[in-house]
């Protein structure tokens, strides 16, 4: 089994979670449901987001595989003019870690608001990055808020089908 510093942190805090391995590579979020053999509503993806206003904290959008962030609501959501998705390779710098392997749980402490799509309030467990690319941790949505110190809110819309 993969540890890291989430998986010691969690062990540390004595939080359960269950950890599965996947290849590492950047696998998309519907993919990584497949993958698992898990429902696509409970794998969630982590989505950074930047604030117009200069030097202020970045946002980090977790939101469903099957669902899309909507900059309007997430604006709406935290009181903010305007916001606007952060490009890879800002993700990447802003966050440390490479795409894919964005995790809510790596960026504790980080300087990040931290938002989950209210659709995370319908399930008891949800799987989210292990903060590395393949490897993928499924928690209780009340441990996830808690140790992220993050809200939820309607921040989100279904994925449109291609």
């Amino acid at each position: 089994m993969k540890t890291n510093n989430i998986t010691r942190m969690l062990d540390a805090k004595k939080i359960k979670y269950q950890s599965f391995e996947l290849p590492e590579r950047k696998i998309s979020a519907l993919d990584t449901a497949e993958m698992l053999q898990v429902a696509p509503e409970l794998i969630y993806k982590s989505i950074v987001l930047l604030r117009t206003t200069p030097r202020t904290k970045p946002i980090l959008a977790v939101i469903p595989a099957t669902h899309q962030v909507d900059p309007s609501a997430l604006a709406a959501f935290l009181k903010e003019k305007k916001i606007k998705p952060a490009s890879l390779a800002e993700a990447e710098k802003l966050t440390g870690l490479q795409a894919g392997g964005i995790s809510p749980l790596a960026l504790i402490n980080k300087g990040f608001q931290i938002i989950f799509s209210n659709q995370a309030d319908q399930h008891e467990f949800i799987h989210v990055s292990g903060g590395e690319l393949g490897l993928n941790l499924r928690l209780t949505v009340k441990d996830l808020l808690i140790l992220t110190n993050a809200r939820t809110g309607s921040i989100s819309t279904p994925l449109e089908e291609e």
